[in-house]
């Protein structure tokens, strides 16, 4: 793919379609030649400051409150998670509302449904939450007659992000009350901002990544019409960067940079050292949950399959609830002979249930 940008004239990729990270680097070019900011790329700066959102992962409930603790601490005052059925949705909803300062919300990933719930009943008992703030994905996602009248009679904004046509004609039929494009190519966003401009939806761009991604996010967020929904990146997750440059949030908006290009400064000694990184290996663990009436289940964690942590679906063993009174934790390979044993039977029987 580098290969058909050698060569060429950074603004030959004015609308890049090809590739996300190139396309990137080539506006902070094309910015840095004019010497203008590249919002001023994509036309006239709406706002001067973006809204943003902090992201994390189901857990245990203690845990996630303290996440809601840090994140608002930080300058946040929106946090998005996907939800999973190895948690009680409740549990960790009680926990997070009662540490959460007034106007902090929470954004709920439902990751296209994948659960055996009555959503419509699920989302109202939700939305009586204080802190709860909009539904992300909550049904399949080629159920576009299925999201218009869901969002017709829920109570809180639905956000269509896995749309099957592009965002296309679902935004002709009002599926959504908000969109999200994730990790669209420039070229595609331009394109989507002037249909949501046009029907006045609100829509979000979700490209997860750094301080070089989320600078660019910032400036696409801060020119398009309609785009001020809260923004998810991810890169306050990370410890370190390879750029100078790490803006936190003020009240949940992060400042759009005003200097020409993206407004980062790459640090080539942090590239080196990122790039020199290797993960560590993650031996496969047991998800050990157990429910109120005193069952117990047992499946394989595995991080090749991540989404089975929020899709457990995708195995095809048992339906599954977001309100079901279950608990779970991770059990670890700690030598004995019950952890060997339940790994065996995991890997000959998929998944254990037991009283």
């Amino acid at each position: 793919m580098v290969k058909k940008y050698i060569g060429s004239n950074p603004f030959d990729w004015v609308g890049d379609e090809t590739s996300l990270a190139l396309g990137t680097a080539l506006y902070d070019l094309m910015g840095q030649a004019a010497g203008v900011p590249v919002y001023s790329l994509f036309g006239q700066r709406r706002r001067a400051w973006v809204p943003t959102a902090s992201w994390t992962v189901s857990t245990h409930p203690r845990r996630m409150a303290q996440a809601v603790e840090e994140h608002s601490r930080r300058g946040f005052t929106w946090m998005k998670f996907h939800l999973s059925p190895f948690e009680n949705i409740f549990e960790p909803m009680d926990a997070m509302q009662a540490v959460a300062p007034d106007g902090f919300k929470i954004h709920l990933d439902f990751t296209m449904g994948g659960s055996s719930d009555h959503m419509l009943e699920l989302l109202e008992r939700l939305s009586a939450y204080r802190i709860m703030g909009c539904f992300e994905d909550p049904l399949r996602e080629d159920d576009v007659q299925g999201y218009a009248e869901l969002r017709k009679r829920a109570r809180l904004p639905i956000v269509y992000h896995h749309t099957p046509l592009g965002a296309t004609q679902e935004v002709l039929l009002r599926a959504a009350d908000a969109y999200m494009l994730g990790h669209a190519r420039i070229g595609t966003v331009m394109q989507r901002a002037g249909l949501f401009a046009a029907a006045n939806v609100p829509f979000m761009t979700q490209n997860v990544g750094g301080e070089i991604t989320r600078s660019m996010v910032t400036h696409m967020q801060a020119a398009f019409p309609t785009s001020d929904f809260p923004f998810v990146k991810s890169s306050e997750r990370w410890k370190t960067d390879v750029v100078k440059e790490r803006r936190e949030p003020v009240n949940g908006f992060i400042r759009v940079p005003e200097g020409p290009g993206l407004g980062v400064t790459l640090d080539r000694d942090a590239l080196k050292r990122a790039a020199a990184l290797r993960l560590p290996e993650q031996p496969k663990w047991i998800i050990k949950s157990q429910f109120k009436n005193g069952a117990k289940m047992y499946n394989l964690g595995d991080t090749k399959d991540p989404l089975f942590m929020v899709r457990p679906d995708c195995r095809r063993l048992i339906p599954m609830s977001y309100a079901s009174p279950i608990a779970t934790e991770y059990w670890d390979d700690d030598g004995s002979a019950a952890f060997k044993q339940m790994m065996v039977r995991l890997e000959r029987e998929r998944m254990v249930l037991e009283r």
